[in-house]
Order: C-alpha cells, then sequence, then structure tokens
C-alpha cells in the first residue's frame, strides 16, 4: 500500500483506525530493526516502538506531508531511541562506558544479533559510538538511506552528517582491526 493510500484513510474520520493499522503493519518491522539497533534489547525495543505509535496517533492530524509519512515516522522512532538512552542513562546515573557495558552484554546474549565472530565485534565497535552518530551510522550503513533523507530524518545538515558518517566509520575500522 502506498504512503498516500494510507494518509487517506487516516485522514477520513470513517477510516482513521483503520488506516492506523495499515500505518502501523507497514512501519512495524522496519521501525523495530531502526529501534533494536539502537536499544539492543528485545523487550525495550518493543517498549520504544509502542511509544513511536502512540506518538504517531497523537500527531498524525498535524502531519503536513512536508516530507514523506516514511522520513516523519523515522524521525519519531528515532527521537524515541535517544530520549529513551539518556533517560536510561539518568535512571541509573551511569557514565557512558557503563551503558555500553549494558548494550554489550545484551548484543553477546541476544538471538537476533547473534551470527559471527567479526559481526559480533561490528555490533561492540557500533555500540562503542555516541549515540546520535551511532544512528547516523545505522541509517547510512544499515537502512542504506541517503544523506539528504538522513538530513530530512535528524535536522541535521549533509555536510555534518558526512563527516559524522566518515569519524563513525573511522572509528568501527580502528576497533575492528585492532586486537
Amino acid at each position: 500500500m502506498q504512503e498516500k493510500d494510507i494518509l487517506e484513510k487516516i485522514r477520513d474520520p470513517s477510516s482513521k483506525q483503520f488506516g492506523f493499522s495499515l500505518l502501523v503493519r507497514h512501519y512495524q518491522k522496519p521501525m523495530y530493526a531502526v529501534v533494536r539497533r539502537m536499544v539492543i534489547d528485545h523487550d525495550d525495543a518493543d517498549d520504544v516502538l509502542q511509544e513511536v505509535f502512540l506518538k504517531v496517533w497523537k500527531g498524525i492530524d498535524n502531519f503536513r506531508e512536508d516530507a514523506r509519512l516514511f522520513t516523519w515516522v523515522y524521525r519519531i522512532a528515532s527521537n524515541e531511541c535517544l530520549q529513551f538512552l539518556a533517560k536510561k542513562k539518568r535512571r541509573f546515573f551511569l557514565p557512558i562506558h557503563d551503558i555500553s557495558s549494558e548494550l554489550f552484554a545484551k548484543a553477546e546474549q541476544s538471538a537476533g544479533l547473534s551470527g559471527s565472530e567479526i559481526e559480533l565485534k561490528l555490533q561492540k565497535a557500533i555500540l562503542k559510538l555516541p549515540d546520535k552518530q551511532r544512528l547516523v551510522f545505522n541509517m547510512r550503513y544499515y537502512d542504506e538511506l541517503k544523506f539528504e533523507e538522513i538530513a530530512s530524518i535528524t535536522g541535521t545538515s549533509v555536510g555534518a552528517l558526512k563527516a559524522s558518517y566518515h569519524l563513525a566509520a573511522k572509528k568501527i575500522e580502528e576497533y575492528v582491526t585492532a586486537g
């Protein structure tokens, strides 16, 4: 189903709930992947995803179609991930390296992220990145989004995103090739 068809159903009061259900079905899997790569834990990802769709429901009437629906939902998911991670750090009064250690442990235990040794090393390298840099790296590397799309989602300039991605890739390469 096309975005415009989903929006048409949502904008019609008689089919709003059905349209929203279509939206959730259409974006649930890709947004789960986005969220899971950021928060690692399945239960946390489910909680964050629920918040994402709650915010989408509350804000859909204000969606102006300045960007694609996908971009708008992705932006909400990205912001929710960053807020979740920030709350987690504040709640436990943990420095960044302690949160990273927790995420490393979850990555090693996680069936969804299991794989070869090099995949696990890549995941650990990505988890060492600051949250926003990790988000940009994931968008470009895993989701294969163009820098223009990432800029639209994050509200960051293309030049800054390219620099951030390059720096992230360099850090990851250094981590993976070290010892």
